[in-house]
């Protein structure tokens, strides 16, 4: 059987990227229709996967903007007021400090679990009537041609359908089929490393300042989590080791693994305790060769598949969502065909100018900050004491977070869609 819609726009994948853009398409007057392998109810109430998102301000007046932040629950928002890096043993050397002071802003950034951003990005997309879901769908085929995008998928009854508009947009993870089927490239760095996620209880309050630990054989970040309900200091924990290392972790009893925590952090939020499951991911970071072709765009980690140290990952995915429905609602306003490549291309351009040095300077962290030899050793603590003997350095990261740069607005509103021009 065959079916065709009315869309504007095509967009493979459910995820918080793929669903925000929906939401901001529609609410600029396009219409796009979504498809998800998996089925609405999981989409309706997402199972917790351990990970929690920070996010910039840009990042949160995006999600203010599309309503999917009114759509999260007062106890899954929480406040990132400082961070600090260390280099080795907590302790040893000065820490890189950051904080809100001079932005403007009370806090550098949010912090909000996976699951959640999932779940409002649903709730808010679902029942906008710009926005067509389709779920419990596979893609079989994905193709381009002067006139149209077409999409061929299969139904949970095994039934055949296909789908034609003038855009198709892959958002579909960073090993994104869709990608590959549209015939884009990828650089894949695989760091051979795994990263374990979960959630533990303390004793002592972290004030609200996340702890980015670089050790020579594991790194382990500590995020800021809202309390309990019970009043209990709650913290995200993200270890991230060799692969058989990992493993060791994962097999351990949880109170064993709690306790290579807390030493690893010196007992700085005295005892802790594993708060639900260990969650455990393959850490390989993806750059598409193209964000954009004729009649096909890369959104979210199709496009870009950070490594997390960095915190960046959806925070590029929300960025990229503004940036392509301005570009597409610039071009419907001035009549111009929304799939054509040279529309695309300034999306993909301004993309690929935003994202290009984060990715490369976060894996060169990575790589700088995870070498035991010596001389990296030396150059870290040059890194790191230099950054904290250069406040226009620390006000450059700080800017980023919070997006109050100096004379040039990190963050503009996309404004409802103008009639095209005669």
């Amino acid at each position: 059987m065959q079916q065709q819609t009315d869309s504007d726009v095509l967009i493979v994948g459910a995820g918080p990227a793929g669903l925000s853009l929906a939401i901001s398409l529609a609410q600029a007057g396009l219409r796009a229709t979504v498809v998800e392998q998996q089925p609405a109810t999981t989409l309706a109430n997402p199972a917790p996967d351990g990970r929690e998102i920070a996010l910039t301000h840009p990042s949160a007046d995006t999600l203010r903007r599309l309503g999917s932040w009114a759509a999260l629950a007062p106890d899954e928002i929480g406040r990132i007021h400082g961070a600090q890096v260390h280099d080795g043993p907590v302790g040893q050397h000065a820490a890189l400090a950051l904080d809100a002071t001079g932005s403007g802003r009370e806090a550098l950034g949010w912090i909000v679990p996976n699951h959640a951003l999932r779940r409002s990005a649903y709730a808010v997309a679902a029942q906008l009537p710009g926005v067509h879901l389709i779920t419990s769908a596979q893609v079989q085929r994905v193709a381009v041609t002067p006139g149209h995008a077409a999409l061929d998928y299969t139904d949970a009854d095994g039934a055949t359908h296909t789908l034609q508009a003038p855009l198709l947009v892959a958002a579909d993870s960073r090993f994104s089929a869709t990608r590959r089927q549209l015939g884009i490239g990828a650089a894949m760095q695989d760091f051979g490393r795994t990263v374990i996620v979960c959630r533990m209880r303390h004793v002592l309050s972290s004030d609200g300042v996340a702890h980015e630990c670089f050790g020579y054989e594991r790194t382990l970040a500590v995020l800021p989590l809202p309390p309990d309900a019970d009043g209990t200091p709650l913290c995200s924990v993200v270890v991230t080791a060799g692969t058989a290392d990992a493993a060791a972790l994962m097999a351990l009893p949880a109170e064993a693994f709690a306790a290579q925590v807390q030493t690893q952090f010196q007992q700085r939020l005295g005892a802790m305790a594993l708060e639900g499951e260990r969650h455990a991911y393959p850490l390989v970071a993806v750059y598409a060769r193209h964000f954009s072709g004729h009649r096909c765009a890369l959104l979210g980690d199709a496009a870009v598949g950070m490594h997390p140290v960095t915190a960046h990952g959806y925070n590029l995915g929300l960025a990229g969502v503004e940036r392509l429905t301005r570009v597409l609602v610039e071009a419907r306003r001035t009549g111009r065909d929304i799939g054509d490549a040279a529309v695309l291309a300034a999306y993909a351009r301004d993309h690929h100018r935003h994202a290009w040095p984060i990715y490369q300077g976060t894996n060169t962290v990575v790589r700088l900050f995870t070498d035991a030899r010596p001389l990296p050793r030396l150059l870290r603590q040059a890194v790191l004491q230099g950054a904290r003997r250069l406040p226009p350095l620390k006000a450059a990261i700080v800017a980023q977070l919070t997006g109050r740069t100096p004379g040039q607005p990190a963050w503009r509103p996309v404004l409802p869609m103008q009639p095209p021009a005669p």
